[in-house]
Formats: structure tokens, sequence, C-alpha cells
């Protein structure tokens, strides 16, 4: 498919601040007011929320500051795309993202790579999809602009419907050309939607612990008996694939809220849970 431009910011003014200062100056807040352990083991990736800053940005800061001030080449975000397409990867078709914090290139070397690296283990390939309105990759890229220090080049993926097996072989996929780089991984989700606290909360915690387990079997057989729920359950399950694979040993949860932390509705939330993977 023949490379678009620039994606637009699409999320900037609704889900997030359009202005170029507050948005720098909010990020910033969300991540220096994050209380999180010093790190004593090499990061390998994240996981962390994508509603609106309102709502999960304090959430994710916990995320972003364990690597705050760290530089990548490559930052890998894998996310559920929300409308749903009949091919189960997908990327982008543009040669970089927008947010008023920059441009972010997209990684097209490491892309290529992964997609004949799909196509040698006979898996579908990565299909390249233009204008999206996915929001679960655009609401990490103010985060990781902010916390970063330096250039990274952005490699997003976005997996459509409820095939395990697919975030699998992506994950493994993904940890055959990511090996020996400088490389962040990025699992994008919320938890569960629309409970009461106390139900989200069960709901949740389960979840969060199946995470912590760090056997994407555990976390597909939590979902499945209906124990909890992620949105952006192939996410997570592609990531901690990958991050095995890459040598990553645990997963900690940092922090946990729901969306009536700060709407003050409880009878109706969604969860957010932000998370470390090391080495």
């Amino acid at each position: 498919m023949k490379q678009s431009g620039a994606r637009p910011a699409q999320l900037a003014g609704t889900w997030y601040t359009a202005d170029q200062e507050t948005l720098a100056d909010e990020v910033s807040a969300f991540i220096e007011e994050a209380e999180v352990p010093a790190a004593d083991r090499e990061i390998v990736g994240l996981i962390a929320p994508h509603a609106g800053h309102r709502y999960s940005g304090p959430v994710a800061g916990y995320a972003y500051r364990t690597v705050q001030g760290g530089s990548y080449d490559t930052v890998v975000v894998v996310s559920p795309f929300h409308d749903g397409h009949r091919h189960p990867l997908l990327t982008t078709a543009h040669c970089c993202y927008q947010t008023p914090l920059g441009e972010v290139q997209v990684d097209q070397t490491r892309l290529k790579a992964l997609g004949e690296e799909l196509t040698e283990r006979n898996q579908p390939g990565l299909l390249n999809v233009a204008y999206d309105r996915e929001h679960a990759v655009e609401i990490q890229l103010p985060f990781l602009q902010t916390a970063l220090s330096g250039e990274f080049k952005l490699l997003p993926l976005m997996l459509s419907g409820a095939q395990t097996a697919a975030a699998i072989d992506l994950g493994e996929a993904l940890a055959e050309v990511l090996a020996g780089s400088s490389s962040l991984l990025v699992a994008s989700t919320d938890l569960s939607h629309f409970y009461s606290e106390e139900d989200a909360n069960q709901l949740d915690q389960a979840m969060l612990e199946a995470m912590t387990s760090f056997d994407p079997k555990e976390v597909i057989a939590v979902q499945r008996k209906g124990k909890g729920e992620a949105c952006g359950l192939l996410a997570v399950i592609c990531v901690i694939t990958a991050a095995k694979l890459l040598g990553a040993a645990d997963c900690r949860i940092l922090n946990y809220a729901t969306s009536g932390t700060v709407s003050g509705n409880y009878s109706r939330v969604v969860g957010y849970g932000a998370g470390v993977i090391t080495k």
C-alpha cells in the first residue's frame, strides 16, 4: 500500500488538550505526581490505560514514570482496534503520527521486517490503514513524547477481533524482530467497562492478578471465565508473549483506579491499571 502522509491528531481537543504548552504541562504533572519505586531492573514493557487523559491520565502516569528520562530507538504500542475489522492485524499507512507535541515517525524498517516475519511463519500479515480513528495508540503518544529522552520511532500495532492465537503469533514475531534492539513495548488497555464500582474492583483485581502471573494462558482464562475483563486483552497477550521471549520475567501493577474517581459516578465505571514489565 502506498504510504500516506502524517496521521492527524484525531483526539486533540477532545480526549486530550489541543494546546501544546497546556498538554505538556498536564502530562508532565501526571508523570511527576506518580510515586513508583526506583527501577532496579531493565524495563522491557508497560501496561497503560487509554481513556481520555482526564480520566486515565493519573493512572497512566505511573507506568510512564518508570521510564522517565529513558531512551529507546523504537517504541511498540500494541492496542485493540475498537471499530473492528475483518483483518486481525493492523498497522498504520502513515509515515508518522501527529500530536500537539510534534510528530512521531513510524519505524518503517521494523514494520517491514515484522510483516516479512509474519509471512515466513504463515501468519496473517499486517494490513495498513489510513486515517483511522483508533484512540488506543494515539492516547499513549503524548506520554511517550513527554517521558522519554530524545527521539524514538513508533511501531503501531492494532489487533481486531478475539483471536488470541493471532496475538501470540504477533508477540513471537515481534520478539524476533526486536531482538538485540533498544526497544520498549506498550500494551494499551483499559479494564472492565460500565459496572458498579464494587463489581469493577472485583473484576479488575482478578485481571490485574492474571497479568502479574506473566502467563498469557492465565490472562486468557480469566476473561473467558468471566472473572475479569480487559478491552485490550489481545494487546496484553501480545506484549507479554514478546517480553518473555526478550528476557522479561516479571510484571508488576503500579496503580489502579476507576473513572468514578474523577466523575464521581460510581454506578457505571471503567477500570484503569498501570503496570511495568522487567527483566
